[in-house]
């Protein structure tokens, strides 16, 4: 049997999903980026690009890095049709500074569509919260915000996670992100072993719409939870970049954790 053939027999075995062409608005995947090398970010698009909806330059790491590599990031992510935005943290350096104004533009001169704004280690007034998100969107800018605060043992409930995600969305926000960090242990949804509390995401999932909602679910473990959960369309982020193959595997059933999730329909 030609390549050709085969591959497209095996396609046929595979789960399908109905938000797999891009751009998507659901079933999206959140690559967190800690200091990916040129070549590594290459492999990385050229294998999983089509898998990838938006990359998230960790932490303030866009302002260590060289600005030609920086660059010739933002531009792979631009043929790939790939989101590059800049984590939250950096949001929060300007927000201390006084500097928004020039954080904003200086995200749109980078050529970049999307702004994280959050306030996990800063504590922003929900009217400032709402004015900012307003303000980027009138710099035609793309708003991520994020819920929750960086220190393990933070898990808001799920009546302050549906306010602030009805103000945020209100205010212009196209994604609220549930904060994890990295770790996705004892912070979020998460507990300290970094299990999921699916009595929570099923109230919450009963308060909100959730494709609106990015996950943040570092560990694979998380990603079969929440698929298992709530479907394989949510979005989910904090994926390594090692990771976006096993993901893509499990929102289309390709793993034996979702099979018979797909061998059910």
């Amino acid at each position: 049997m030609e390549m050709k053939s085969l591959l497209q027999v095996l396609a046929d075995l595979s789960g399908t999903r109905a938000d797999n062409a891009k751009p998507r608005s659901t079933g999206c995947t959140m690559v967190i980026d800690k200091g990916l090398g040129l070549s590594a970010y290459q492999d990385l698009l050229q294998l999983t690009g089509e898998y990838i909806d938006f990359i998230k330059l960790a932490f303030g790491t866009a302002t260590i890095t060289p600005p030609q590599i920086l660059q010739q990031k933002i531009a792979l992510c631009k043929q790939h049709g790939i989101h590059l935005y800049f984590g939250g943290t950096f949001f929060e350096i300007a927000y201390i500074r006084r500097k928004v104004d020039e954080y904003f533009q200086m995200v749109r001169d980078c050529g970049l569509d999307w702004v994280e704004i959050s306030d996990g280690t800063v504590t922003i007034p929900a009217e400032t919260r709402y004015r900012l998100v307003q303000q980027a969107c009138q710099m035609s800018l793309q708003v991520i915000t994020e819920i929750g605060k960086k220190m393990h043992g933070y898990h808001p409930t799920v009546d302050e996670f549906a306010s602030m995600f009805a103000l945020d969305r209100q205010a212009g926000a196209a994604y609220v992100i549930m904060e994890s960090r990295e770790s996705g242990r004892n912070i979020g949804v998460y507990d300290q072993a970094g299990n999921a509390d699916c009595a929570y995401l099923e109230k919450l999932a009963e308060r909100i719409p959730t494709q609106y909602v990015i996950w943040e679910a570092p560990q694979v473990k998380q990603q079969v939870q929440l698929i298992q959960l709530l479907g394989n369309s949510i979005n989910l982020g904090n994926i390594q970049p090692s990771d976006v193959m096993s993901l893509e595997s499990l929102r289309r059933g390709l793993r034996a954790d979702t099979l018979t999730q797909f061998l059910s329909r």
